[in-house]
């Protein structure tokens, strides 16, 4: 799913950062981040767009209690903000710098519209973009309501091995090497974290899945 039905393994970066297109060169500049940063937060203004150029962002919101729910994490060539052009006035979540250093590409909403309307293209490859996140989060409320824990789990895992993942030759197993915590995994399937350390160890135990701190095997003869 990261890479897009559409742009298969091309750098989004290099199609999207405005010095691409003539009139728009002298129009952006590029932030720095260390990890743990905040590019903007709950309740701030939604008056730009962010392209990262290099590093990892965390996307999530602050419950009422203040506890941390994650609900995505970015990385190059990937578009974060992007409903200032559709009209948002404040955030609804969080975005923060996951890298020892994140540098990204900063458009003001009216400079992102503006390429809009002057490129058919970019505004087509803007548009799916907004329309895949949609699918996803759709795809993400169907599960919730839909699927028990056990079986969101195992659709996430393999959406991370879309995202993160590799077959090792030697075993046949698909290796799914991610940034994420079990807190954060917890919070993106609906469930506890103590619930889903159970539900680890039971597919552990029925050798379906193994795994470590950043490491989750989907064992060959189950994959």
């Amino acid at each position: 799913m990261k890479s897009l039905w559409f742009l298969d393994d091309v750098d989004l970066f290099k199609i999207f950062c405005p010095h691409k297109y003539k009139g728009f060169k002298e129009k952006h500049s590029f932030d720095f981040y260390k990890k743990g940063d905040y590019i903007y937060m709950q309740e701030d203004r939604a008056n730009k767009v962010y392209l990262i150029n290099e590093g990892k962002i965390k996307i999530g919101y602050y419950t009422d209690d203040g506890e941390e729910v994650v609900t995505a994490i970015l990385s190059k060539g990937d578009i974060f903000g992007e409903k200032a052009i559709l009209g948002e006035e404040k955030r609804d979540e969080f975005a923060r710098s996951f890298s020892r250093r994140t540098s990204i590409c900063v458009l003001t909403s009216d400079v992102m519209q503006d390429m809009m309307r002057e490129n058919q293209s970019f505004s087509l490859k803007i548009h799916k973009i907004l329309g895949f996140r949609i699918k996803k989060l759709e795809r993400r409320l169907q599960l919730l309501l839909f699927k028990d824990s056990k079986t969101r789990l195992l659709e996430f895992l393999l959406e991370l091995y879309e995202e993160y993942g590799h077959c090792c030759p030697e075993t046949g197993d698909k290796v799914i090497e991610h940034p994420y915590t079990q807190k954060d995994i917890a919070g993106l399937i609906g469930t506890s974290r103590s619930t889903l350390n159970i539900i680890l160890n039971e597919l552990r135990d029925a050798r379906i899945v193994n795994f470590s701190r950043k490491e989750i095997r989907i064992i060959n003869d189950v994959a």
